[in-house]
């Protein structure tokens, strides 16, 4: 059995970013640090995107840029102008190549290809079992997703953002890569949240993702099908499918800090890093690992890490009128993105707004549904 100072399960995004913080801070460099995933290389399995105000630490490894948004929908359309922010892709296997590069030159971070099967949190460290050994460690960052542990319970509302993408390529020159498409919810609801989400690498290729807001996932026929439509709608019938992509986010204000203890800490999605009323995640990780590490050098205990905010309690009346009324989905969107500013809007979801900000979102939404989550939580 071998000691560490940390232990960090999964060598994901939020895992492998805490890492890469890590290594990139020389506090850590006297610590032990073990990394432990099954596999080290994972390819181009995610894309992630987010907006950023400015230039950001992740800029030499963007694959695209934008600095406009389409949004759609029967209520309210148009491009939008969001300078000074700009909508940022990253392919993973950039990131991933990336922060491996800073880690491995680090003789104190330690890479097993392993699978974890438990973790036992005993008196003053963390034992790992794994299918190859057992490991402990003075604190264990989990980054392992367990959604057995909030999906069953009633209090919290448990939805998915769930999508299956396609990347075309075409002959011709069809695509404005000037702009990204952010929501177009012109495709049928069929009683659902459902919108296109589409990426303009460059005028010959793009990403499309038919993507849902709600309980229950389709079978893949549903989702693709929803591609080929919207494709040839648009007049796109000739094109090369390069790659696929599928994922189901969740999106919950389950309290995952409760999971959290003396000496583990989850992180990522499995720590309640994704926002919770959209489904993104990359930016937030990036913002808790900057935090996390700070936090670190205080050598408090893990669970005081997570500290809950207003926030947390906007998203828990979204999440309740988007799982009870999921067809409006569509109405509540466009008319927060008609009557608010945009740049508002990503300060909110950013959790950075003022309380004067947080109040033109608020009243940027029909006011029934809200007044009854707000009245049905407190009562």
């Amino acid at each position: 059995m071998t000691n560490y100072d940390y232990i960090i399960l999964g060598a994901g995004a939020s895992g492998l970013m805490l890492a890469y913080r890590m290594a990139s801070d020389t506090f850590f460099d006297d610590k032990s640090i073990l990394i432990i995933d099954k596999e080290k290389q994972k390819g181009n399995d995610r894309t992630w995107c987010f907006w950023e105000n400015g230039e950001g630490e992740w800029d030499d490894i963007l694959t695209k840029t934008w600095s406009k948004i389409y949004f759609g929908s029967d209520n309210y359309k148009g491009d939008i102008d969001i300078l000074p922010y700009k909508y940022k892709m990253i392919r993973s296997e950039d990131f991933y190549n990336s922060l491996w590069q800073k880690i491995e030159k680090k003789t104190n971070i330690t890479f097993h290809n392993d699978e974890v099967r438990n973790f036992t949190e005993l008196n003053d460290c963390v034992q790992v079992i794994t299918s190859k050994g057992s490991y402990v460690a003075s604190k264990l960052f989990n980054s392992i997703h367990d959604a057995n542990l909030y999906v069953n319970q009633k209090k919290y509302p448990v939805l998915q953002q769930h999508f299956v993408g396609w990347f075309v390529k075409t002959e011709d020159a069809v695509f404005d890569d000037s702009t990204a498409t952010f929501m177009d919810f012109t495709v049928p609801q069929n009683g659902n949240t459902r919108f296109m989400y589409v990426l303009p690498i460059d005028k010959y290729t793009a990403l499309f993702e038919y993507t849902l807001f709600s309980k229950e996932l389709l079978q893949l026929e549903e989702y693709e099908e929803a591609i080929i439509n919207y494709l040839k709608e648009r007049g796109i019938n000739d094109f090369e499918i390069k790659e696929k992509e599928k994922g189901s986010i969740p999106m919950t204000a389950f309290k995952f800090s409760q999971l959290n203890s003396k000496h583990v800490l989850n992180i990522g999605t499995a720590g309640g890093w994704t926002k919770a009323s959209t489904g993104y995640t990359f930016r937030n990780t990036s913002k808790k690992t900057k935090e996390l590490i700070m936090f670190l050098k205080q050598e408090s205990y893990l669970f005081a890490f997570n500290i809950k905010s207003k926030f947390w309690f906007y998203d828990l009346i979204f999440l309740d009128v988007l799982a009870n009324n999921n067809e409006e989905g569509a109405a509540l969107f466009a008319s927060m993105f008609k009557k608010a500013d945009v740049k508002t809007i990503f300060k909110f979801l950013d959790e950075e707004s003022t309380r004067l900000e947080d109040l033109k979102i608020i009243l940027s939404v029909p006011p029934k549904r809200f007044i009854q989550a707000f009245l049905k939580r407190l009562f």
